[in-house]
């Protein structure tokens, strides 16, 4: 039987072989196409030479979250050739190349074995060794090409793109491709039942992955200074910040840079530097991961105590220690939450898509300000790091900086009393200054001590009761702020709900959809924020049971909720993936099944 536009590839290459780039290619074609695509690199933490997979999904439906099995696997790592062939679906293709010939213990009887003499191809066609490497990534594009009917003309068109500038390298590239091609022509029944058909299902969406989008959404949100320092998977986020800031952060006259980026000697200077940039009036940012959120809780409480706004994005990855650098998790969400000793509360922001990444990037910015406190927003590396369907990103060019209570010079002049952690609106935000505002008014100690209301250091019990009731009657207010949940439905059709969060979406959504056509509707909620707004707790106490999806071992989500809102626990059922890679839809339709079958 025909799939059409509905299949998943995965290439088995080895890393630092140059694969990325043709595995990239051959997911953009399908995309030129019209049709919906997601990709996940799934890479060692080492430089080069252990296996790498990059794993492509066709979706006509648009369904982008990863799926179990594989239709089609490309492999040309003996390394993992075993673990390849095995993961091939029953009846699915197996293509490899056959320089070599395979060992008779690798062979099944129930799936169909392809092979491709790529690297005598390459010997035979090209003489510079390095170009027979990268040549034979081209030249299995080529042949999965013809094997699922894709369109040359936009793999050619995708070939001039990237090597634009650079145009000697495009006629032999699209030599290699059509070597594979023709090899597929000349051997064997083409194309396969799993293929692509043009359609005009993507419109004007664009694929990017999440940190170059938060970089962006960075240089918009009026950014000036970046203090970080280098982890997986976050430090593609202020690279991507870099790059587009030396295209948009010029001076027109001097052509000097408009923004300062500074590559910090660990995780705690970086977070120091960040939050001393913006007490100085600039807006600054962080980027990190895991185990340099763990390093900066303290800077982190210093800056909730002291009231200093301070962005920080968490591209979060498997833990807990060094864990697997390259492997996804939402993991960091408690200690994100909580981060410090003493009694702290941060603002949350959690986008799931690109756009997302960039809207919520903004906002943080305009968050931190008017909170005067860190505002975290947590992404992980299958979002940060890999490329997603997205539609374009917006901006409002009328869009003003919200600096929140900030006095000026002529407020200060005015003022014939002022407190820096005075609560004058009765909404737990006190008023600010910047420094060198007044030549004689408005300066203040910053204390991460124990202070009072006029900024003085206290020990006085009442006084720090009254500091601490105001910072949580802050953390209240922001409940109206934060981005509010996404609803799956504009009223209840069931007594049982779904929370996700995050890129656990793309696997939730398909499942809701999958149980629904079987009949079994579940409302769904999606978190963006914390603190929870009236909404969330509402949406938990108009249901009998909730699950709580989410991909860590301890289900930190559900901790949250019913540490925050006080939920009874029985109700709040754990959906849980932890091995590093994405969830899918088929392992939430078995958990719930589960569930149902067993007493709560």
């Amino acid at each position: 039987m025909s799939r059409i536009n509905d299949f998943v590839v995965r290439f088995a290459n080895v890393n630092g072989t140059g694969s990325a780039s043709a595995n990239y290619l051959f997911a953009k074609s399908i995309f030129r196409m019209g049709i919906p695509v997601s990709a996940k690199n799934i890479f060692p933490s080492n430089i080069q030479g252990l296996p790498t997979w990059y794993e492509v999904r066709v979706s006509e439906k648009g369904y982008l979250g990863s799926k179990k099995g594989i239709d089609i696997m490309l492999s040309v790592n003996p390394q993992s050739l075993r673990k390849d062939i095995s993961s091939v679906k029953a009846g699915g293709y197996f293509l490899y190349d056959s320089t070599k010939p395979l060992h008779e213990e690798y062979l099944r009887d129930d799936i169909h074995f392809i092979g491709v003499p790529l690297m005598e191809i390459c010997n035979r066609e090209f003489t510079d060794p390095r170009q027979k490497q990268l040549f034979k990534n081209t030249v299995y594009v080529g042949a999965l090409a013809v094997l699922l009917d894709i369109d040359f003309k936009e793999i050619e068109t995708l070939l001039s793109e990237q090597f634009e500038g650079r145009e000697k390298l495009i006629t032999p590239n699209v030599k290699a491709l059509h070597l594979g091609g023709d090899y597929i022509k000349n051997n064997f029944k083409y194309p396969l039942e799993f293929r692509v058909e043009r359609r005009d299902l993507v419109k004007d969406w664009i694929m990017i992955d999440g940190n170059s989008a938060a970089g962006l959404g960075a240089v918009y949100a009026g950014a000036t200074v970046v203090s970080w320092y280098p982890i997986t998977p976050s430090t593609s986020l202020v690279s991507g910040f870099e790059d587009y800031a030396k295209k948009l952060r010029k001076d027109p006259v001097t052509g000097k840079n408009n923004f300062s980026i500074v590559q910090a000697e660990d995780e705690l200077a970086a977070i120091g530097m960040a939050i001393g940039a913006n007490w100085n009036g600039a807006r600054s940012f962080t980027a990190t991961s895991g185990p340099g959120l763990s390093l900066m809780n303290e800077f982190l409480g210093l800056a909730y105590f002291a009231e200093i706004p301070v962005v920080l994005v968490d591209v979060q990855r498997a833990g807990p220690s060094t864990g697997m650098p390259t492997r996804t998790q939402q993991s960091d969400i408690l200690m994100a939450a909580y981060a410090s000793h003493g009694d702290t509360k941060h603002v949350l922001l959690i986008p799931s898509t690109p756009a997302e990444c960039f809207d919520m990037m903004a906002a943080s910015f305009d968050l931190a300000e008017i909170l005067q406190t860190p505002v975290i927003m947590l992404t992980d590396l299958d979002l940060g790091m890999n490329d997603h369907m997205s539609p374009p990103l917006k901006w409002d060019d009328q869009r003003t900086y919200n600096r929140g209570k900030v006095l000026n010079e002529t407020e200060l002049e005015n003022t014939l009393s002022w407190g820096r952690y005075v609560d004058k609106d009765g909404d737990g935000i006190p008023y600010r200054t910047i420094p060198a505002t007044h030549p004689s008014k408005g300066a203040y100690f910053t204390r991460g001590s124990s202070h009072d209301e006029k900024a003085n250091y206290s020990e006085d019990s009442d006084t720090y009761v009254r500091i601490m009731n105001r910072l949580l009657r802050k953390f209240e207010t922001a409940k109206s702020m934060v981005p509010a949940p996404d609803f799956y439905q504009t009223e209840n059709q069931s007594d049982m709900g779904v929370i996700f969060f995050g890129t656990t979406r793309y696997a939730a959504e398909e499942a809701l959809d999958i149980m629904g056509e079987n009949g079994h509707k579940i409302d769904a909620m999606r978190i963006k924020s914390f603190p929870f707004n009236d909404e969330v707790e509402a949406f938990i106490e108009t249901h009998e049971k909730i699950y709580v999806i989410e991909q860590n071992r301890d289900a930190q989500m559900r901790t949250l909720l019913i540490n925050e809102l006080e939920i009874n626990p029985k109700k709040l059922i754990k959906v849980l993936n932890f091995d590093g890679t994405p969830i899918t839809a088929d392992l939430i339709i078995q958990q719930i099944n589960y569930s149902e079958t067993v007493p709560a």
